[in-house]
């Protein structure tokens, strides 16, 4: 989970690269890397469109990108504590070239619409963990589903999603734990979840995420940043027994050399070999899960 602890990784990071905090925001870094995000093989041709989706605490703004032609699988990507951005339309955009039909989310919808950070900074930088904060204090556990089950009839709705295929969800950072509290509240629809560095996701807390595991019939894939997992190395191991008992299949694996935050691909500590590695076992999840 994003936290001070995360900040100062990053920012020794970024120290031993040689790269300051004002370096790589002026450098536009960030936003290069989302447009370089490396090409889809056989690339389908592919609609996007901005859409509000209706949900029981009102109108959630999200970006829906699909193939522009025939019915697929659908897939909800929930965007990390820094919210829809451009990165998050990239990745969704990607996925959608890769034959899904894909809403990315803006979690905060209740609390403001569109992008809050700026281009070019991100949640170490001075004043933005302030702003975010109130945002992501909106959330719970029970907002995730009552969402989710929202996106998920707004996908079903859709000509381009083919309903007799169960739904995928991405998760990142704080929204690792709701491709889990989803998939326990709605079994029978989704099919798979993909945890990004999620924060949360086995904890010795009531309603900790791993305790839903039998509730679930979807498959997972948990990729773990390193040093999320140095402070924390039990986690793997509580999510890897929940899943073994109850027969929830899932790959869960700690990075390499990766902290907190490195699949989006402008995050200051993107680490393009590691999420491309994990992106690709995510397809392939997909692949056999939603098949």
């Amino acid at each position: 989970m994003c936290d001070e602890l995360t900040a100062k990784d990053t920012e020794e990071f970024l120290r031993r690269n040689a790269l300051t905090r004002r370096d790589f925001n002026k450098s536009g870094v960030g936003l290069a890397l989302t447009v370089l995000l490396p090409p889809v093989a056989n690339a389908l041709d592919v609609v996007e469109q901005d859409v509000m989706v209706e949900t029981p605490d009102g109108m959630a703004d999200c970006y829906f990108v699909h193939p522009a032609s025939g019915k697929h699988a659908a897939v909800i990507v929930w965007p990390d504590i820094v919210s829809i951005r451009p990165a998050f339309r990239a990745m969704g955009k990607r996925l959608a070239e890769s034959g899904y039909s894909v809403l990315v989310v803006n979690p905060y919808y209740r609390t403001h619409k569109g992008q809050i950070v700026p281009d070019g900074k991100g949640f170490r930088d001075p004043g933005i963990r302030e702003l975010l904060m109130p945002h992501a204090q909106s959330l719970s556990p029970e907002t995730c589903v009552t969402d989710g089950r929202a996106f998920v009839d707004y996908l079903d709705a859709q000509p381009s999603v083919d309903t007799r295929r169960k739904i995928g969800t991405t998760g990142y950072c704080m929204t690792g734990s709701y491709t889990m509290r989803l998939a326990a509240a709605m079994p029978d629809r989704i099919g798979a979840g993909g945890s990004f560095h999620g924060g949360g996701l086995a904890t010795d807390a009531e309603d900790s995420p791993h305790l839903l595991a039998p509730k679930m019939k979807a498959g997972f894939l948990i990729a773990i940043a390193a040093n999320d997992d140095e402070r924390d190395p039990e986690a793997k191991v509580l999510l890897r027994e929940a899943f073994d008992a109850n027969g929830v299949s899932a790959e869960i694996e700690v990075y390499r050399d990766t902290l907190h935050g490195w699949c989006p691909p402008d995050s200051a500590v993107y680490n393009e070999a590691q999420a491309e590695r994990a992106w690709s076992r995510l397809l392939t999840l997909f692949e056999r899960e939603l098949a």
